[in-house]
Protein backbone atom coordinates (compact mmCIF):
# COMPACT_ATOMS: atom_id res chain seq x y z
CA UNK A 1 0.00 0.00 0.00
CA UNK A 2 1.76 3.08 -0.71
CA UNK A 3 0.35 6.61 -1.53
CA UNK A 4 2.06 9.11 -3.67
CA UNK A 5 0.99 12.02 -1.52
CA UNK A 6 2.39 10.14 2.22
CA UNK A 7 5.99 9.89 3.45
CA UNK A 8 7.11 6.09 2.56
CA UNK A 9 7.48 5.29 6.23
CA UNK A 10 3.39 6.03 6.73
CA UNK A 11 1.56 2.03 6.93
CA UNK A 12 -1.74 1.59 7.00
CA UNK A 13 -3.28 -0.03 10.20
CA UNK A 14 -7.05 -1.08 9.55
CA UNK A 15 -8.81 2.35 8.81
CA UNK A 16 -6.37 4.15 10.22
CA UNK A 17 -2.64 6.17 9.45
CA UNK A 18 -0.40 6.23 11.59
CA UNK A 19 2.71 7.66 11.65
CA UNK A 20 6.14 8.67 14.15
CA UNK A 21 6.72 12.09 13.31
CA UNK A 22 8.27 14.02 15.75
CA UNK A 23 5.54 16.25 17.26
CA UNK A 24 7.63 20.07 15.98
CA UNK A 25 7.77 18.47 12.62
CA UNK A 26 4.00 18.48 12.28
CA UNK A 27 2.49 20.85 15.53
CA UNK A 28 3.67 23.81 16.81
CA UNK A 29 2.22 22.64 20.79
CA UNK A 30 2.33 25.43 23.76
CA UNK A 31 2.73 22.12 25.84
CA UNK A 32 6.98 21.04 26.41
CA UNK A 33 5.68 17.70 28.00
CA UNK A 34 4.19 16.85 24.63
CA UNK A 35 5.83 14.34 22.05
CA UNK A 36 3.15 12.99 19.99
CA UNK A 37 -0.89 13.78 20.11
CA UNK A 38 -3.39 10.82 19.38
CA UNK A 39 -6.58 12.15 17.27
CA UNK A 40 -9.85 10.24 17.18
CA UNK A 41 -10.21 8.96 13.19
CA UNK A 42 -13.51 8.60 11.52
CA UNK A 43 -15.67 11.03 13.50
CA UNK A 44 -18.92 12.07 12.24
CA UNK A 45 -18.77 15.67 11.20
CA UNK A 46 -21.42 16.57 14.51
CA UNK A 47 -19.22 14.76 16.83
CA UNK A 48 -17.17 16.52 19.32
CA UNK A 49 -13.32 15.31 19.41
CA UNK A 50 -11.81 14.31 22.42
CA UNK A 51 -9.38 16.69 23.51
CA UNK A 52 -5.68 15.97 22.35
CA UNK A 53 -4.18 13.54 24.88
CA UNK A 54 -0.14 13.67 26.24
CA UNK A 55 1.15 10.60 25.12
CA UNK A 56 4.71 9.77 25.80
CA UNK A 57 7.82 9.38 22.71
CA UNK A 58 6.46 5.58 22.10
CA UNK A 59 2.77 6.63 21.57
CA UNK A 60 1.50 7.50 18.19
CA UNK A 61 0.30 9.82 16.42
CA UNK A 62 -3.12 8.89 14.32
CA UNK A 63 -3.32 11.15 10.91
CA UNK A 64 -6.42 13.35 11.12
CA UNK A 65 -8.75 12.00 8.34
CA UNK A 66 -10.06 15.18 7.45
CA UNK A 67 -6.62 16.08 5.95
CA UNK A 68 -6.00 16.84 2.12
CA UNK A 69 -2.53 16.61 0.78
CA UNK A 70 0.19 15.75 2.63
CA UNK A 71 2.40 18.45 0.82
CA UNK A 72 -0.72 21.33 1.48
CA UNK A 73 -0.71 20.18 5.34
CA UNK A 74 3.29 19.66 6.00
CA UNK A 75 3.68 23.67 4.18
CA UNK A 76 0.53 25.17 6.22
CA UNK A 77 2.77 26.18 9.17
CA UNK A 78 -0.58 26.03 11.33
CA UNK A 79 -0.81 25.84 14.80
CA UNK A 80 -3.10 23.28 17.42
CA UNK A 81 -4.49 26.93 18.88
CA UNK A 82 -5.55 28.15 15.79
CA UNK A 83 -7.00 25.11 14.54
CA UNK A 84 -9.10 24.96 17.34
CA UNK A 85 -10.56 28.05 16.93
CA UNK A 86 -10.85 27.64 13.04
CA UNK A 87 -14.39 25.73 13.88
CA UNK A 88 -13.30 22.57 11.71
CA UNK A 89 -14.15 20.82 15.09
CA UNK A 90 -15.63 21.80 18.53
CA UNK A 91 -13.92 20.80 21.85
CA UNK A 92 -16.70 18.77 24.19
CA UNK A 93 -18.04 20.31 27.16
CA UNK A 94 -15.94 19.21 29.84
CA UNK A 95 -18.59 18.37 32.23
CA UNK A 96 -20.06 15.84 29.42
CA UNK A 97 -16.84 14.59 27.60
CA UNK A 98 -16.81 11.44 26.25
CA UNK A 99 -16.25 8.51 28.31
CA UNK A 100 -12.70 7.89 28.86
CA UNK A 101 -11.89 10.22 25.35
CA UNK A 102 -12.43 7.20 23.55
CA UNK A 103 -12.11 7.40 19.70
CA UNK A 104 -15.53 6.00 17.89
CA UNK A 105 -13.39 3.43 15.31
CA UNK A 106 -16.79 2.74 13.15
CA UNK A 107 -18.68 5.63 11.15
CA UNK A 108 -22.26 5.35 12.07
CA UNK A 109 -25.08 4.86 9.08
CA UNK A 110 -27.91 6.71 10.01
CA UNK A 111 -30.38 4.98 8.42
CA UNK A 112 -29.90 5.73 4.88
CA UNK A 113 -29.55 9.61 5.73
CA UNK A 114 -25.77 11.27 5.45
CA UNK A 115 -25.42 14.17 7.70
CA UNK A 116 -24.72 17.38 5.71
CA UNK A 117 -25.12 19.89 8.05
CA UNK A 118 -21.29 22.00 8.59
CA UNK A 119 -19.43 22.68 11.22
CA UNK A 120 -20.92 25.99 11.91
CA UNK A 121 -24.13 25.18 11.68
CA UNK A 122 -23.95 22.31 13.94
CA UNK A 123 -22.24 24.52 16.43
CA UNK A 124 -25.76 27.22 16.62
CA UNK A 125 -28.06 24.02 16.61
CA UNK A 126 -26.08 23.36 20.02
CA UNK A 127 -27.02 26.53 21.14
CA UNK A 128 -31.05 26.16 20.72
CA UNK A 129 -33.45 24.10 23.05
CA UNK A 130 -34.61 21.39 21.58
CA UNK A 131 -38.31 21.38 22.02
CA UNK A 132 -39.57 21.37 25.19
CA UNK A 133 -36.50 19.69 26.87
CA UNK A 134 -33.88 21.77 29.13
CA UNK A 135 -30.67 21.90 27.20
CA UNK A 136 -27.59 19.55 28.19
CA UNK A 137 -25.53 22.02 29.48
CA UNK A 138 -28.25 23.55 31.62
CA UNK A 139 -29.54 19.86 33.14
CA UNK A 140 -25.61 19.66 34.18
CA UNK A 141 -25.95 22.92 36.02
CA UNK A 142 -28.95 22.89 37.43
CA UNK A 143 -28.85 19.14 39.03
CA UNK A 144 -25.14 18.75 39.37
CA UNK A 145 -25.32 15.76 37.75
CA UNK A 146 -21.72 13.58 37.81
CA UNK A 147 -19.64 13.58 34.01
CA UNK A 148 -21.39 11.51 31.44
CA UNK A 149 -24.56 11.63 32.56
CA UNK A 150 -27.44 13.53 30.33
CA UNK A 151 -30.58 14.46 32.81
CA UNK A 152 -34.29 13.66 31.14
CA UNK A 153 -36.70 15.97 32.42
CA UNK A 154 -40.40 15.48 33.02
CA UNK A 155 -42.95 16.72 30.79
CA UNK A 156 -46.45 17.74 31.86
CA UNK A 157 -49.62 17.68 29.97
CA UNK A 158 -52.31 18.08 32.85
CA UNK A 159 -51.73 20.64 35.66
CA UNK A 160 -53.08 18.21 38.26
CA UNK A 161 -49.89 16.35 37.72
CA UNK A 162 -47.40 18.79 38.35
CA UNK A 163 -47.40 18.16 42.07
CA UNK A 164 -46.30 14.55 41.46
CA UNK A 165 -42.46 13.17 41.51
CA UNK A 166 -41.67 10.18 39.30
CA UNK A 167 -39.58 8.73 42.40
CA UNK A 168 -42.37 9.65 44.89
CA UNK A 169 -43.92 6.33 46.17
CA UNK A 170 -48.01 6.30 45.82
CA UNK A 171 -49.67 4.03 47.78
CA UNK A 172 -53.13 3.64 48.28
CA UNK A 173 -53.47 6.88 49.92
CA UNK A 174 -53.43 8.97 46.74
CA UNK A 175 -55.23 11.78 46.88
CA UNK A 176 -57.00 13.28 43.75
CA UNK A 177 -58.46 16.32 42.69
CA UNK A 178 -60.89 14.77 40.47
CA UNK A 179 -63.77 12.19 41.26
CA UNK A 180 -63.08 8.42 43.10
CA UNK A 181 -63.53 7.11 39.43
CA UNK A 182 -59.94 8.34 38.48
CA UNK A 183 -56.73 6.61 38.59
CA UNK A 184 -53.50 7.25 38.11
CA UNK A 185 -49.92 5.26 37.07
CA UNK A 186 -47.17 5.18 35.01
CA UNK A 187 -45.67 2.46 32.32
CA UNK A 188 -42.28 2.19 31.25
CA UNK A 189 -41.26 0.45 28.12
CA UNK A 190 -37.39 -0.44 28.20
CA UNK A 191 -35.72 -2.89 25.65
CA UNK A 192 -32.48 -3.72 28.32
CA UNK A 193 -30.37 -5.30 25.83
CA UNK A 194 -30.23 -8.97 26.55
CA UNK A 195 -26.21 -9.64 26.98
CA UNK A 196 -26.75 -12.73 24.27
CA UNK A 197 -27.71 -10.30 21.72
CA UNK A 198 -24.63 -7.91 22.75
CA UNK A 199 -22.16 -10.72 22.05
CA UNK A 200 -23.36 -11.67 18.86
CA UNK A 201 -23.58 -8.08 17.67
CA UNK A 202 -20.57 -6.86 19.61
CA UNK A 203 -19.38 -4.98 16.04
CA UNK A 204 -22.70 -2.57 17.22
CA UNK A 205 -20.52 -1.87 20.74
CA UNK A 206 -17.05 -0.87 19.66
CA UNK A 207 -16.88 2.66 20.62
CA UNK A 208 -17.62 1.07 24.19
CA UNK A 209 -15.10 0.08 26.85
CA UNK A 210 -15.28 -3.22 26.99
CA UNK A 211 -15.73 -3.28 30.93
CA UNK A 212 -18.91 -1.57 30.53
CA UNK A 213 -20.35 -4.36 28.61
CA UNK A 214 -20.27 -6.66 31.15
CA UNK A 215 -23.32 -8.36 32.52
CA UNK A 216 -22.07 -8.05 36.33
CA UNK A 217 -21.44 -4.25 35.83
CA UNK A 218 -24.75 -3.53 33.29
CA UNK A 219 -27.39 -5.15 35.22
CA UNK A 220 -26.72 -3.03 38.94
CA UNK A 221 -26.94 0.11 36.49
CA UNK A 222 -30.25 -1.17 34.74
CA UNK A 223 -31.93 -2.18 38.05
CA UNK A 224 -31.23 1.64 39.59
CA UNK A 225 -32.78 3.04 36.51
CA UNK A 226 -35.40 1.22 37.25
CA UNK A 227 -36.10 2.27 41.22
CA UNK A 228 -35.25 5.78 39.98
CA UNK A 229 -38.26 5.47 37.43
CA UNK A 230 -40.20 4.09 39.90
CA UNK A 231 -43.18 3.03 37.14
CA UNK A 232 -46.17 0.89 38.54
CA UNK A 233 -46.14 -1.11 35.08
CA UNK A 234 -42.54 -2.32 33.52
CA UNK A 235 -42.87 -3.57 29.71
CA UNK A 236 -39.18 -5.05 29.22
CA UNK A 237 -38.04 -6.32 25.67
CA UNK A 238 -34.75 -8.24 25.33
CA UNK A 239 -34.73 -9.64 28.71
CA UNK A 240 -32.72 -13.18 28.96
CA UNK A 241 -34.56 -15.90 30.48
CA UNK A 242 -30.87 -17.20 32.41
CA UNK A 243 -30.46 -13.42 33.87
CA UNK A 244 -34.06 -13.29 34.37
CA UNK A 245 -34.66 -16.37 36.57
CA UNK A 246 -31.44 -15.83 38.50
CA UNK A 247 -31.74 -12.31 38.95
CA UNK A 248 -33.81 -10.01 37.24
CA UNK A 249 -37.15 -11.53 38.52
CA UNK A 250 -36.31 -11.58 42.30
CA UNK A 251 -34.72 -8.24 42.27
CA UNK A 252 -38.11 -6.75 40.86
CA UNK A 253 -39.52 -8.76 43.00
CA UNK A 254 -38.47 -6.91 45.71
CA UNK A 255 -39.43 -3.69 44.62
CA UNK A 256 -43.11 -5.00 44.79
CA UNK A 257 -43.25 -5.97 41.39
CA UNK A 258 -45.28 -9.24 40.52
CA UNK A 259 -43.54 -10.45 36.82
CA UNK A 260 -44.98 -12.35 33.97
CA UNK A 261 -42.45 -13.69 31.16
CA UNK A 262 -42.61 -14.97 27.48
CA UNK A 263 -39.39 -16.46 26.18
CA UNK A 264 -38.59 -16.68 22.56
CA UNK A 265 -39.84 -19.62 20.98
CA UNK A 266 -35.99 -20.13 19.10
CA UNK A 267 -32.64 -20.28 20.57
CA UNK A 268 -32.50 -17.21 21.28
CA UNK A 269 -32.45 -17.11 24.97
CA UNK A 270 -34.41 -13.97 25.30
CA UNK A 271 -38.07 -13.20 25.66
CA UNK A 272 -40.71 -10.18 27.25
CA UNK A 273 -41.79 -9.81 30.57
CA UNK A 274 -44.49 -7.35 31.96
CA UNK A 275 -43.87 -6.77 35.68
CA UNK A 276 -46.66 -4.61 38.15
CA UNK A 277 -46.88 -3.32 41.34
CA UNK A 278 -48.97 -5.50 43.37
CA UNK A 279 -50.10 -2.52 45.21
CA UNK A 280 -51.52 -1.03 42.53
CA UNK A 281 -52.95 -3.93 40.27
CA UNK A 282 -54.20 -7.23 40.58
CA UNK A 283 -53.70 -9.66 37.59
CA UNK A 284 -56.84 -11.21 35.76
CA UNK A 285 -55.00 -12.59 33.07
CA UNK A 286 -51.70 -13.54 31.19
CA UNK A 287 -51.87 -14.01 27.64
CA UNK A 288 -48.34 -15.06 26.04
CA UNK A 289 -48.51 -14.78 21.80
CA UNK A 290 -46.03 -16.96 20.02
CA UNK A 291 -45.23 -15.67 16.45
CA UNK A 292 -43.83 -18.80 15.24
CA UNK A 293 -46.33 -21.19 13.15
CA UNK A 294 -44.55 -24.73 11.79
CA UNK A 295 -47.28 -24.90 9.31
CA UNK A 296 -47.09 -21.19 8.13
CA UNK A 297 -43.76 -20.67 5.97
CA UNK A 298 -43.64 -17.19 6.38
CA UNK A 299 -44.17 -17.36 10.25
CA UNK A 300 -40.45 -18.99 10.59
CA UNK A 301 -39.26 -16.32 13.25
CA UNK A 302 -39.01 -16.47 17.37
CA UNK A 303 -40.35 -13.39 18.56
CA UNK A 304 -43.10 -13.43 20.85
CA UNK A 305 -45.49 -10.62 22.48
CA UNK A 306 -47.52 -10.77 26.18
CA UNK A 307 -51.12 -9.26 27.08
CA UNK A 308 -51.91 -8.95 30.29
CA UNK A 309 -55.29 -8.01 31.88
CA UNK A 310 -55.29 -5.50 34.93
CA UNK A 311 -57.60 -4.71 37.45
CA UNK A 312 -56.93 -1.30 39.20
CA UNK A 313 -57.31 -1.99 43.19
CA UNK A 314 -58.50 1.30 44.19
CA UNK A 315 -60.21 4.50 43.07
CA UNK A 316 -61.90 2.95 40.44
CA UNK A 317 -65.34 0.52 39.53
CA UNK A 318 -65.11 -2.97 40.18
CA UNK A 319 -65.04 -4.32 36.86
CA UNK A 320 -62.59 -2.02 35.62
CA UNK A 321 -59.56 -3.13 33.69
CA UNK A 322 -56.48 -1.99 32.03
CA UNK A 323 -54.65 -4.43 29.12
CA UNK A 324 -50.70 -4.18 28.90
CA UNK A 325 -49.75 -5.56 25.42
CA UNK A 326 -45.83 -5.75 25.21
CA UNK A 327 -43.87 -7.26 22.58
CA UNK A 328 -40.23 -7.15 20.40
CA UNK A 329 -41.16 -7.57 16.86
CA UNK A 330 -38.56 -9.18 14.16
CA UNK A 331 -35.60 -6.74 12.67
CA UNK A 332 -35.03 -7.43 9.41
CA UNK A 333 -35.80 -4.52 7.52
CA UNK A 334 -36.21 -6.59 4.27
CA UNK A 335 -39.13 -8.78 5.75
CA UNK A 336 -41.94 -6.19 6.42
CA UNK A 337 -44.46 -9.38 5.54
CA UNK A 338 -43.42 -10.83 8.77
CA UNK A 339 -43.74 -7.76 10.69
CA UNK A 340 -47.16 -6.95 9.64
CA UNK A 341 -48.27 -10.44 10.14
CA UNK A 342 -46.83 -10.63 13.64
CA UNK A 343 -48.49 -7.78 14.58
CA UNK A 344 -51.91 -8.55 13.40
CA UNK A 345 -51.09 -11.65 15.69
CA UNK A 346 -50.62 -9.17 18.16
CA UNK A 347 -53.71 -6.82 17.62
CA UNK A 348 -56.02 -9.95 17.30
CA UNK A 349 -55.10 -11.27 20.92
CA UNK A 350 -55.62 -7.68 22.32
CA UNK A 351 -58.90 -7.55 20.79
CA UNK A 352 -59.95 -11.33 22.58
CA UNK A 353 -58.06 -9.91 25.89
CA UNK A 354 -59.43 -6.56 25.93
CA UNK A 355 -63.01 -7.22 25.10
CA UNK A 356 -65.62 -6.34 27.00
CA UNK A 357 -69.49 -8.12 28.05
CA UNK A 358 -70.86 -4.98 26.22
CA UNK A 359 -69.11 -5.51 23.46
CA UNK A 360 -66.66 -2.63 24.21
CA UNK A 361 -63.24 -2.51 24.68
CA UNK A 362 -61.57 -1.47 28.29
CA UNK A 363 -58.51 0.69 28.08
CA UNK A 364 -55.27 -0.53 26.04
CA UNK A 365 -51.61 0.15 26.32
CA UNK A 366 -49.60 -1.19 23.45
CA UNK A 367 -45.23 -0.91 24.63
CA UNK A 368 -42.56 -2.50 23.00
CA UNK A 369 -39.89 -2.70 20.42
CA UNK A 370 -41.67 -2.47 17.30
CA UNK A 371 -38.45 -2.31 14.62
CA UNK A 372 -39.90 0.50 12.92
CA UNK A 373 -39.54 4.23 12.39
CA UNK A 374 -42.03 6.97 13.00
CA UNK A 375 -44.02 7.85 9.42
CA UNK A 376 -43.49 4.39 7.79
CA UNK A 377 -46.25 2.08 6.75
CA UNK A 378 -46.69 -0.14 9.87
CA UNK A 379 -46.26 2.92 11.98
CA UNK A 380 -49.24 4.70 10.07
CA UNK A 381 -51.34 1.15 10.44
CA UNK A 382 -50.62 0.91 14.42
CA UNK A 383 -51.79 4.50 14.71
CA UNK A 384 -54.51 4.99 11.99
CA UNK A 385 -55.78 1.94 12.03
CA UNK A 386 -55.71 1.40 8.24
CA UNK A 387 -53.28 0.20 5.56
CA UNK A 388 -53.88 -0.35 1.85
CA UNK A 389 -50.64 -2.13 1.22
CA UNK A 390 -51.13 -2.76 -2.61
CA UNK A 391 -48.08 -2.37 -4.25
CA UNK A 392 -46.37 -1.72 -1.16
CA UNK A 393 -42.68 -3.15 -1.44
CA UNK A 394 -41.80 -5.37 1.35
CA UNK A 395 -38.68 -3.07 2.08
CA UNK A 396 -40.61 -0.52 3.15
CA UNK A 397 -43.05 -1.19 5.25
CA UNK A 398 -40.56 -0.53 8.61
CA UNK A 399 -38.86 2.37 7.31
CA UNK A 400 -35.43 1.63 8.55
CA UNK A 401 -33.65 1.74 5.46
CA UNK A 402 -33.90 4.95 3.21
CA UNK A 403 -33.15 2.68 0.10
CA UNK A 404 -34.55 -0.64 0.91
CA UNK A 405 -32.56 -3.49 -0.85
CA UNK A 406 -35.63 -5.98 -1.44
CA UNK A 407 -38.33 -4.59 -3.63
CA UNK A 408 -40.62 -7.32 -3.87
CA UNK A 409 -44.29 -6.25 -3.32
CA UNK A 410 -46.44 -7.68 -1.04
CA UNK A 411 -48.33 -10.81 -1.41
CA UNK A 412 -52.49 -10.17 -1.10
CA UNK A 413 -53.35 -11.50 1.37
CA UNK A 414 -49.90 -11.16 3.19
CA UNK A 415 -50.99 -14.02 5.44
CA UNK A 416 -52.82 -17.26 5.01
CA UNK A 417 -56.55 -17.97 5.77
CA UNK A 418 -55.36 -20.74 7.86
CA UNK A 419 -53.35 -18.55 10.00
CA UNK A 420 -57.00 -17.74 11.79
CA UNK A 421 -56.70 -13.93 11.65
CA UNK A 422 -58.90 -12.22 9.27
CA UNK A 423 -58.09 -8.44 7.42
CA UNK A 424 -59.59 -6.80 10.39
CA UNK A 425 -56.91 -8.47 12.86
CA UNK A 426 -58.97 -10.26 15.01
CA UNK A 427 -59.51 -14.13 15.21
CA UNK A 428 -61.88 -15.24 12.57
CA UNK A 429 -63.78 -17.99 14.51
CA UNK A 430 -64.95 -14.99 17.28
CA UNK A 431 -66.05 -12.94 14.39
CA UNK A 432 -68.28 -15.19 12.73
CA UNK A 433 -69.50 -15.94 16.33
CA UNK A 434 -70.35 -12.67 16.65
CA UNK A 435 -71.81 -12.31 13.44
CA UNK A 436 -73.87 -15.04 14.09
CA UNK A 437 -75.02 -13.71 17.94
CA UNK A 438 -76.27 -10.27 15.43
CA UNK A 439 -78.73 -12.92 14.05
CA UNK A 440 -77.21 -12.88 10.69
CA UNK A 441 -76.67 -16.61 10.29
CA UNK A 442 -79.52 -17.10 8.13
CA UNK A 443 -78.48 -14.85 5.51
CA UNK A 444 -75.32 -15.01 5.24
CA UNK A 445 -76.19 -18.70 4.33
CA UNK A 446 -77.75 -17.32 1.35
CA UNK A 447 -75.95 -18.23 -2.37
CA UNK A 448 -76.24 -14.59 -3.27
CA UNK A 449 -75.26 -12.76 -0.17
CA UNK A 450 -72.45 -15.52 -0.23
CA UNK A 451 -71.38 -14.57 -3.38
CA UNK A 452 -71.79 -10.93 -2.41
CA UNK A 453 -69.39 -11.35 0.82
CA UNK A 454 -66.67 -13.25 -1.32
CA UNK A 455 -66.70 -10.52 -3.66
CA UNK A 456 -66.49 -7.80 -1.51
CA UNK A 457 -63.63 -9.43 0.67
CA UNK A 458 -61.59 -9.91 -2.47
CA UNK A 459 -61.68 -5.89 -3.22
CA UNK A 460 -60.42 -5.26 0.48
CA UNK A 461 -57.66 -7.90 0.39
CA UNK A 462 -55.39 -6.04 0.56
CA UNK A 463 -56.70 -2.94 3.37
CA UNK A 464 -55.75 -3.95 6.94
CA UNK A 465 -58.21 -2.52 9.74
CA UNK A 466 -57.92 -2.58 13.43
CA UNK A 467 -60.36 -2.02 16.13
CA UNK A 468 -58.51 0.68 18.23
CA UNK A 469 -57.80 3.92 17.43
CA UNK A 470 -54.15 4.72 19.39
CA UNK A 471 -52.26 7.43 19.93
CA UNK A 472 -48.45 7.54 20.48
CA UNK A 473 -46.91 9.23 23.85
CA UNK A 474 -44.12 10.46 22.28
CA UNK A 475 -44.34 13.22 19.23
CA UNK A 476 -41.22 11.90 17.50
CA UNK A 477 -39.61 15.34 17.01
CA UNK A 478 -38.48 18.40 19.07
CA UNK A 479 -41.51 20.97 17.94
CA UNK A 480 -39.10 24.04 18.27
CA UNK A 481 -36.03 22.22 16.18
CA UNK A 482 -37.78 19.65 13.84
CA UNK A 483 -34.79 17.61 15.54
CA UNK A 484 -35.89 13.87 15.87
CA UNK A 485 -36.10 11.97 19.27
CA UNK A 486 -33.80 8.87 19.88
CA UNK A 487 -34.68 5.96 21.66
CA UNK A 488 -31.92 3.98 20.52
CA UNK A 489 -27.88 4.62 19.68
CA UNK A 490 -25.36 2.54 19.38
CA UNK A 491 -22.79 2.49 15.68
CA UNK A 492 -24.47 2.02 13.56
CA UNK A 493 -27.74 3.89 13.93
CA UNK A 494 -29.58 6.28 15.87
CA UNK A 495 -33.74 6.44 15.96
CA UNK A 496 -37.03 5.71 16.94
CA UNK A 497 -38.24 2.36 17.37
CA UNK A 498 -39.27 2.12 20.66
CA UNK A 499 -42.96 2.90 21.32
CA UNK A 500 -45.96 3.63 24.05
CA UNK A 501 -49.35 3.44 22.46
CA UNK A 502 -52.44 3.96 24.34
CA UNK A 503 -56.43 4.28 24.15
CA UNK A 504 -56.98 8.37 24.71
CA UNK A 505 -59.95 9.62 26.59
CA UNK A 506 -62.53 11.98 25.41
CA UNK A 507 -60.79 15.27 27.04
CA UNK A 508 -56.79 14.07 26.32
CA UNK A 509 -55.86 17.10 24.75
CA UNK A 510 -52.17 15.18 24.31
CA UNK A 511 -54.11 12.66 21.88
CA UNK A 512 -53.92 12.27 18.23
CA UNK A 513 -56.90 14.25 16.43
CA UNK A 514 -59.73 11.42 16.29
CA UNK A 515 -58.24 9.14 18.80
CA UNK A 516 -60.77 9.63 21.20
CA UNK A 517 -63.93 8.59 18.87
CA UNK A 518 -64.16 5.24 19.76
CA UNK A 519 -63.95 5.48 23.50
CA UNK A 520 -66.29 6.86 26.13
CA UNK A 521 -63.48 5.33 29.01
CA UNK A 522 -59.97 5.84 28.20
CA UNK A 523 -56.69 7.15 29.08
CA UNK A 524 -55.31 10.51 29.88
CA UNK A 525 -51.68 11.45 29.05
CA UNK A 526 -50.26 13.41 32.52
CA UNK A 527 -46.80 13.29 31.46
CA UNK A 528 -44.35 11.82 29.79
CA UNK A 529 -39.78 11.49 30.68
CA UNK A 530 -38.54 13.48 27.72
CA UNK A 531 -36.19 11.56 25.53
CA UNK A 532 -33.10 13.05 23.62
CA UNK A 533 -31.58 13.80 20.63
CA UNK A 534 -28.83 12.05 18.75
CA UNK A 535 -26.23 14.65 19.47
CA UNK A 536 -27.38 14.72 23.42
CA UNK A 537 -26.56 10.65 23.20
CA UNK A 538 -23.04 11.05 21.46
CA UNK A 539 -21.70 13.63 23.96
CA UNK A 540 -21.98 10.37 26.37
CA UNK A 541 -20.35 8.50 24.10
CA UNK A 542 -23.59 7.07 22.84
CA UNK A 543 -25.53 3.53 24.39
CA UNK A 544 -24.47 2.00 26.20
CA UNK A 545 -22.34 4.27 28.22
CA UNK A 546 -20.83 4.42 32.27
CA UNK A 547 -24.10 5.01 33.43
CA UNK A 548 -26.69 3.71 30.90
CA UNK A 549 -26.25 -0.07 30.35
CA UNK A 550 -28.46 -0.61 27.60
CA UNK A 551 -28.70 0.46 23.76
CA UNK A 552 -31.77 1.69 24.31
CA UNK A 553 -33.55 4.57 26.48
CA UNK A 554 -36.37 4.06 28.77
CA UNK A 555 -39.28 5.23 27.61
CA UNK A 556 -41.99 6.40 30.64
CA UNK A 557 -45.15 8.17 30.76
CA UNK A 558 -48.07 8.65 33.63
CA UNK A 559 -51.85 8.06 32.72
CA UNK A 560 -55.59 8.89 34.02
CA UNK A 561 -57.84 6.13 33.86
CA UNK A 562 -61.11 7.67 33.00
CA UNK A 563 -64.30 5.88 33.89
CA UNK A 564 -67.91 6.54 32.63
Amino acid sequence: GRHSMLPRHVQRLGRDWITHWSGSQILALNSPASSCVRWAGHYPPWASFPLPITADFSANWRFPSFFGPWRQFQNSNWHLDNYTQSCCFHLPNPSMKSEGEEPLTKKRRLSGQDDTSTPEQEINLSNHKEGSCLSVAQNEEKHGSKKGTIKRHWEYFCRQSKTMKITENKGPDQSNTESEATFDFTVMSYNILSQNLLEDNSHLYKHCRQRLLFWTYRFPNILQEIKELDADVLCLQEVQEDHYRTEIKSSLESLGYHCEYKMRTGRKPDGCAICFKTSKFSLISSNPVEFFRRDIPLLDRDNVGLVLLLRPRFHCKANAAICIANTHLLYNPRRGDIKLTQLAMLLAEIASVARQKDGSFCPIIICGDFNSVPGSPLYRFIKEGKLNYEGLAIGKVSGQEQFPRGQRILSIPIWPKKLGISQNCVYEIKQQRKEENAGDKLEAAKPGNTQEIVIASEKLSSKLRHHFKLSSVYSHYFPETGIPEVTTCHSRSAVTVDYIFYSAANDDTAAQPGAEDSFCRGLKLLGRLALLTEKDLWTVNGLPNENNSSDHLPLLAEFRLIER
